[in-house]
């Protein structure tokens, strides 16, 4: 059992914090059977199932296992925050597409027709706004009582809440600021701009960092993860704010990279297996167990979404389930050349048999390769077939920090060629897939290696949008603009609209334009 996962059952079921939306009111105090104040003056320890459980908010949809949510909606599965950035990182750019299309997923996959009901866009931005007050709230208990290792435990959900808010910085470019000056207002919050929420989440950041410890508990925040959202946060600062930040980009990411004592694993396919947790080279995991934390909304729906009775084995990979959902496009599996001839081990982690290189029509099946990246099996070891997956989620690891460091180098943010080219030659050989020389090591290729490396994992519409590549007509891809060879889509899209809800329950907010 991995270290973390007894802690968030502790977290699902000595405290149950209900909320009736995140967009209902955002400043309303959470129900609780006792205050927080009383239940951790009464047991101190019960700090660390609300510590688990603000970390399990990303991961799992509720407390009460895979048919509860935090959030409304009429799936629990679907309203999960980790299901949610899938499906907005990952359907809406070029490399993996959903055929269910069902209540607004063709919206997502066709990156057309985007409006503010989509209840997709709703998931995503309550889970921000459940994270948010909740995590705060448990900062403001801890002021009037004395628990261990108080200091870091509010550094952590300070970070947790950094977390969330960043992907309301990147997703939908403005919301409002809940924190320990104005929680419990009953009055609608002001809005905050794009640079606003980036300012609060980095000064956030900047002020934990220092006072994190080098290593942590597994699944626990230490100073390597804040150092990686901080890198993060300055890679896209000028898409967010406008202003270049390459060179503090740099700075964390090396940080990281020199200080952080990750390495590559051997295999990159022990990475995406059963057996993840022994990885060297996760940084920040969301963890996932088929038994005590189970969740359709974790690696669940990454692994049983890829697969189909149809034209796959399930128990080659661990599962028992197929939902026939997801398959990746040539944008994605064209990266890597001729599969069959290709050295590159990425390249073999599609599912040809069966299935056409054309994606012609994504609601059909056999139409592009499912990914198996991700699976359920061990990578040592026997292991047993399941429902619910038992893989963590990779949200920050090395490979990502060594392509982030070229990248930085690349846009004259610092570090030198040699190192860069190492870097990347260290993830290209791992998969067997041939060093570059340093006339190949350009932005362009960049773009490319990312994908090859990462696309699954959360980062390709971001990625798109850094390098200018997700709006408009210069780069295309099977289906953008609902068009089965690619088609313009408008600059507006560089943001989603600002659901429905969340403007009826908040006068403040705006909408974002051309929505």
């Amino acid at each position: 059992m991995k270290n973390f996962r007894n802690k968030i059952i502790l977290g699902l079921t000595a405290l149950v914090l209900v909320v009736s939306s995140c967009t209902d009111d955002l400043n309303t105090k959470p129900k609780v059977e006792l205050s927080l104040e009383n239940l951790l003056a009464k047991d101190p320890n019960a700090v660390q199932g609300l510590l688990s459980k603000m970390y399990g908010a990303f991961a799992l949809s509720g407390p009460n296992g895979p048919g509860s949510s935090d959030i409304t909606g009429p799936d629990p599965g679907e309203t999960a925050f980790l299901r949610g950035i899938i499906n907005l990182q990952d359907f809406t750019a070029d490399g993996m597409k959903n055929r269910w299309g069902d209540d607004g997923l063709d919206q997502l996959t066709t990156t057309s027709d985007w409006d503010a009901n989509n209840k997709f866009f709703r998931y995503l931005y309550d889970r921000v706004y459940y994270v948010v007050p909740q995590t705060t709230n448990i900062i403001l208990a801890l002021d009037n009582v004395d628990v261990a290792n108080e200091d870091q435990i509010v550094s952590e959900l300070r970070f947790i809440r950094a977390l969330a808010y960043y992907y309301m910085i990147d997703c939908f470019g403005k919301g409002v600021i809940i924190n320990e000056s104005n929680y419990g207002n009953t009055t609608p919050l002001p809005e905050s701009s794009r640079t606003e929420l980036f300012e609060y989440v980095e000064s956030e950041l900047l002020a934990i960092e220092p006072v994190m410890p080098l290593t942590n508990d597994y699944g626990r925040a230490n100073k390597s993860v804040v150092r990686m959202l901080l890198a993060k946060l300055y890679l896209n600062a000028e898409v967010y704010t406008g202003q270049q930040r390459w060179s503090d980009a740099f700075n964390y990411t090396n940080l990281v990279i020199t200080e952080g004592g990750y390495s590559l694993a051997d295999d990159f396919v022990s990475v995406f297996s059963g057996d993840n947790n022994t990885s060297s080279e996760i940084i920040f995991p969301l963890i996932a167990d088929p038994i005590v934390s189970q969740s359709f909304g974790n690696t669940t729906y990454i692994v049983n979404g890829s697969l189909s009775t149809e034209t796959m084995p399930l128990a080659q990979f661990g599962a028992t389930e197929g939902w026939s959902g997801h398959r990746a496009t040539k944008a994605w599996y064209g990266l890597y050349g001729d599969l069959e001839t290709s050295t590159d081990e990425r390249a073999q982690l599609f599912w040809t048999e069966g299935h056409s290189f054309e994606m012609n029509d994504y609601k059909i099946w056999t139409d592009g390769y499912p990914a198996i990246k991700f699976r359920n099996t061990n990578f040592n070891g026997s292991s047993i077939a399941t429902s619910f997956s038992p893989t963590d989620f990779p949200m920050f690891r090395l490979a990502d920090a060594y392509l982030m460091y070229a990248e930085c180098f690349l846009r004259n943010g610092g570090g030198s060629q040699g190192e860069a080219l190492n870097y990347v030659n260290a993830v290209r050989n791992r998969a067997n897939a041939g060093a570059i020389t340093a006339g190949e090591l350009n932005l362009d290729f960049i773009l490319d290696e990312r994908a090859r490396e990462l696309n699954l994992e959360g980062h390709r519409r971001t990625d798109l949008i850094r390098f200018g590549r997700f709006t408009g007509g210069t780069y295309l891809w099977p289906w953008k603009g609902n068009s089965v060879t690619g088609s313009s889509i408008p600059s507006t899209y560089n943001v989603f609209p600002i659901p429905a809800s969340a403007l009826q329950s908040n006068p403040n907010l705006t909408q974002n334009p051309g929505y």
